[in-house]
């Protein structure tokens, strides 16, 4: 009686088939959830007790694709137990494709925006890097959906290569349409990786200078000293001399000071040593040289350089105002005149 009712057919298959199927499938559920509640809740709690970031996210890959997989992997075991229709099985199969396709897809995805992740830790987690990474990720993603479609339609028997082809001869024309763009955009991605500067930073591009506020996919602005915006191209940029005072770690200072002809020789040897003491006692300078440089035409110019620890703008203006104070002080108290233009005419007299 038991083997006639379990011989009974529906749908091409015995009962006994169906109850084989959801007892496959039963138990395939029940241990991956015994697995997801016993050995990746012991997993989770190793994890939060070890320093590194892969073991949090090789778990939450875990979670996020490596369960549902095993889902539809206990389905489509339990599944093929039975004999299905032609159709039903290509619809299966076809999904399949696409779940793997969609979970492929996925993970590529979250492996690239892990490893950026680890690259803005490492860089000091920079806001501005933050969003142009972000930005990368989203052309990346597209790129990776895009190949994730063009596998899945092969898969299905499309004639992707047809396409392709067709899609390269458009690509081609667009491309050198839209060349500029596209030097533009890889230029952004050396600006990024390579870093020669970024948001923050003064640097300077020929004869233009100014503080980097935005670093776009095509074009980069900097507020300049005197108040506006300039727009480059990163094509320019990256082409460009680029100087970055930001990175600077100490400024070299040159500058040259007059006093007149009529001062004695004496006083004249004095002036390097009198600077060089004044610039030793300046915080945060280092006194270099200072030399009788030339004969002006209504000066003798002396020429000192020192250098500034630091990039600060201000605090170099800070010092060289300090040192000037300081000079002036000593010359009148030596007594030793600064130079300015000055002119003598010589009358002769003609005649009686």
């Amino acid at each position: 009686m038991g083997n006639s009712f379990l011989d009974i057919t529906f749908f091409g298959n015995h009962l006994l088939s169906y109850f084989i199927f959801l007892l496959t499938l039963s138990v395939a559920i029940f241990i991956i959830r015994v697995f997801k509640r016993i050995a990746l809740r012991r997993l989770k709690e190793w994890a939060q007790k070890s320093k590194t970031t892969i073991d949090d996210f090789i778990i939450a890959l875990i979670e996020k694709i490596g369960l549902p997989l095993l889902y539809w992997g206990a389905f489509y075991i339990s599944v093929n137990i039975l004999k299905l229709h032609p159709y039903l099985r290509k619809v299966i199969n076809i999904l399949g494709i696409a779940i793997l396709t969609l979970a492929g897809a996925r993970l590529l995805g979250e492996v690239i925006s892990y490893i950026f992740e680890i690259y803005w830790v490492k860089r000091g987690k920079d806001v501005a890097l933050q969003r142009s990474l972000k930005g990368i990720l989203r052309v990346i993603r597209v790129v990776i959906w895009g190949l994730a479609i063009v596998f899945f339609l092969d898969n299905l028997g499309f004639k992707i290569s047809t396409v392709i082809a067709g899609l390269g001869i458009g690509g081609i024309a667009v491309g050198l349409a839209a060349q500029a763009i596209l030097k533009d955009l890889f230029s952004y991605f050396s600006i990024i990786f390579d870093r020669p500067f970024e948001v923050g930073d003064f640097i300077i591009i020929d004869d233009y200078l100014g503080t980097v506020e935005y670093i776009g996919a095509k074009t980069t602005r900097i507020r300049s000293l005197s108040g506006e915006q300039l727009v480059f191209s990163n094509t320019d940029l990256t082409d460009s001399r680029v100087r970055n005072y930001k990175r600077m770690e100490k400024r070299r200072v040159l500058f040259r000071i007059g006093v007149v002809y009529s001062t004695p020789l004496e006083k004249l040897k004095e002036i390097p040593k009198i600077i060089e003491s004044i610039i030793k006692n300046v915080k945060d300078a280092v006194f270099d040289r200072a030399h009788f440089f030339s004969y002006g035409d209504f000066s003798l110019i002396f020429e000192i350089v020192y250098y500034v620890i630091g990039s600060d703008y201000n605090k170099y203006m800070d010092i060289q105002q300090e040192i000037n104070f300081a000079i002036k002080e000593e010359f009148e108290k030596r007594g030793i005149e600064f130079a300015y233009p000055t002119q003598t005419i010589y009358f002769t007299k003609i005649g009686g």
